[in-house]
């Protein structure tokens, strides 16, 4: 798992051992069961989560106690409620595990130590949050000017292995369509 680690930080900086080994004392190792949940909305101050294996769901819960798919996260991926996790404040979205899954995983404080101790990995924390941000406003604009089809499509390209692994209901969730519309738009 470290190596797995190591390999997704130096696509984009490269390290030393030594520096790799001061990277690697910052994370711990937690492992979850399908449908546990690593993060609940309402906690406080939540990790920052490298996905090693499985793949998780973040998910808001509206005042109706509809839930919301806000994003999937598989290996080597990133996640947390980062609202949460920057500002150190309540939860407001759920992270639940939709298989068994191992996560590295490091607290604000290390986030901080990191990144004055090591002036690369603010470099890769920016460089993996200016990613996140092009994803995000591509999906908002892809809300605005798309309709459920081209939305599927999108989503079809983007995640190809996404459907083998997610339940039609989540899918439907993430993209704002019924169940019934997703059926519709994938026979």
């Amino acid at each position: 798992m470290q190596q797995q680690l190591r390999d997704h930080i130096e696509k984009v900086i490269s390290l030393t051992d030594e520096e790799f080994t001061f990277v690697s004392r910052h994370f711990s190792v937690q492992k979850f069961k399908k449908h546990q949940f690593i993060i609940q909305k309402g906690a406080i101050a939540p990790c920052f989560y490298f996905i090693a294996s499985g793949l998780l769901k973040l998910v808001y819960t509206d005042d109706y106690e509809k839930e919301h798919v806000v994003s999937f996260a598989m290996e080597d991926w990133w996640e947390s409620d980062f609202y949460a996790f920057f500002t150190q404040s309540e939860v407001m979205m759920s992270l639940e595990c939709l298989e068994d899954s191992e996560v590295l995983c490091f607290t604000f404080d290390d986030y901080k130590k990191l990144c004055s101790g090591l002036q690369k990995m603010e470099h890769f924390f920016l460089q993996k949050a200016n990613f996140g941000f092009i994803g995000s406003q591509r999906r908002i604009i892809s809300w605005m000017t798309s309709n459920s089809k081209e939305r599927y499509e999108q989503f079809l390209k983007q995640y190809p292995t996404l459907t083998q692994r997610v339940p039609k209901s989540l899918i439907a969730s993430y993209l704002g369509v019924s169940r019934e519309t997703l059926s519709r738009l994938s026979s």
